[in-house]
């Protein structure tokens, strides 16, 4: 058992018909995977809102669906209308509890960093996530990068300082860098990037301002055209 369970309904409708469905505050869904035909679903938006914030992508959870008992599932993909911020699909992959499997799992950088705080530097996380194996029942939601190691700004955190669980394997390269810190930027850097800001602002109003005259000769040109036209038209006459 997980603690992250979904109650979900077997659904008929399709295509445009399922906006009526997300108007009553529903989810058009689907699931496939291991050892089921797929199937199209609905799920209530709160309640997947609510099980989502707590289970995230890399966490099993318990898809019940019509009543019956549960698949165990992960989020394996969602669609949101950028508009209202609202969950438009929802796509459930069944798993096999006794085999393993590959997914991603986010990082979460906790502490903090003397680095940062003492020298004025800026934190830069290089990597969100990493891709593991591990079986089902090993998942983690998210794995917690401690950033107190970064006291100045030669130090950084790689792949191979991650502490993970008994039974997560990653499968990153063991050497790439996971976050670092900047140190401030001088008073002449912070000068020599207004002045490249500069440079791009006016290299475009250039552009745009050829671009306009171009389109105005083009313009000017067509006139004598058409008037030509209009006379060899008139001579046929």
């Amino acid at each position: 058992m997980t603690d992250h369970i979904l109650e979900a309904k077997t659904r008929t409708e399709k295509g445009r018909k399922t906006s009526v469905l997300r108007a009553a505050g529903a989810v058009p869904a689907i699931v496939y995977g291991a050892g089921i035909q797929p199937l199209t679903l609905t799920v209530d938006r709160n309640q997947f809102v609510k099980m989502y914030q707590k289970a995230g992508e890399s966490s099993i959870v318990e898809l019940q669906i019509d009543g019956a008992l549960p698949l165990h599932v992960l989020i394996q993909d969602y669609q949101i209308d950028p508009l209202r911020n609202e969950y438009t699909h929802i796509d459930f992959r069944s798993i096999d509890m006794n085999k393993e499997i590959e997914t991603e799992v986010e990082l979460e950088f906790v502490g903090e960093s003397a680095a940062v705080k003492a020298l004025g530097g800026t934190f830069i996380p290089s990597l969100e996530r990493v891709e593991i194996r591990a079986l089902p029942s090993k998942l983690v939601r998210s794995i917690q990068v401690d950033i107190s190691t970064l006291v100045t700004f030669e130090d950084a955190i790689h792949v191979c300082d991650l502490q993970v669980p008994e039974g997560i394997k990653i499968l990153e390269d063991a050497d790439i860098t996971i976050a670092a810190v900047e140190p401030p930027r001088t008073e002449e850097e912070l000068k020599e990037l207004d002045s490249a800001v500069e440079m791009d602002v006016t290299a475009v109003e250039v552009a745009k301002e050829k671009k306009e005259e171009e389109g105005e000769g083009e313009e000017g040109a067509a006139a004598p055209d058409a008037k030509e036209a209009g006379e060899k038209k008139a001579d046929k006459k």
